[in-house]
């Protein structure tokens, strides 16, 4: 099966998790708006089409199947793609943990626009400084610490005790991560051995490796999920 993958260009964003999935599994996809515009997204986002009603992207195109929402996209392609261990009960975790990595993510976001999506940065900047200064300093120690916990209760080296695409996901967070707050991470990832074990690890996955070193692989930019403003950070 050929999937198609819609998001908006310029920016890795929500997107990025579900490529790097099809990236990791070798899968073969088509990333429709880049190749064809945003406007490409139109027709799905106005209900012109019979499939399900995405809200947003990302959405994935599977066969006569559509389906939105991140969390939901990596639990289909888990099953097809081989990127969840068997069974439903790791199915389901592995879900739950998207979920709470999808949580965080909405935190992240709202560090830099925390009155209104709608408005500029440079709209809210005294707002984001007191909302990023709780990030740092609270929630996400509490955030790392708990996915630090989840990977001492499996093997140490994967969210589920082998190989999925939470841990893709959990390195995706710490690389955005890394970019938004690198001086934060910086005295954070002295007590995470096991994250930053896991994101070396799935850096060095040969299909991840050559994706990173690839132009598919867009930079973090202040346009996507993760903003780096110096402002916002540990203070130096």
């Amino acid at each position: 099966m050929t999937y198609e993958l819609y998001y908006w260009t310029g920016i890795q964003g929500r997107g990025e998790f579900v490529r790097l999935a099809l990236e990791d599994a070798g899968a073969d996809y088509v990333d429709v708006a880049r190749e064809q515009g945003d406007a490409a997204m139109k027709p799905f986002l106005d209900g012109r089409r019979d499939e399900a009603l995405p809200f947003a992207p990302p959405f994935l195109k599977a066969g006569h199947l559509l389906i939105a929402q991140t969390a939901a996209i990596l639990d289909y392609l888990g099953q097809h793609l081989r990127l969840v261990p068997e069974g439903e009960a790791r199915r389901i975790y592995a879900n739950q943990l998207q979920l709470t990595i999808a949580d965080l993510v909405a935190e992240i976001h709202d560090s830099h626009h925390p009155i209104a999506a709608g408005l500029y940065y440079h709209d809210q900047k005294p707002e984001a400084a007191r909302r990023a200064a709780d990030l740092r300093q609270h929630r996400l120690p509490k955030y790392l610490d708990y996915f630090e916990r989840v990977l001492g209760r499996g093997d140490g080296r994967h969210a589920l005790g082998s190989h999925s695409y939470v841990d893709l996901s959990l390195f995706q967070l710490l690389a955005g991560l890394d970019y938004a707050f690198p001086r934060a991470m910086a005295r954070l990832r002295t007590g995470l051995p096991r994250l930053g074990a896991l994101a070396a690890e799935v850096a060095a996955r040969p299909r991840v490796a050559a994706y990173l070193a690839s132009p598919r692989r867009l930079p973090f930019n202040e346009s996507g999920l993760f903003r780096h403003y110096p402002e916002l950070d540990d203070p130096a």
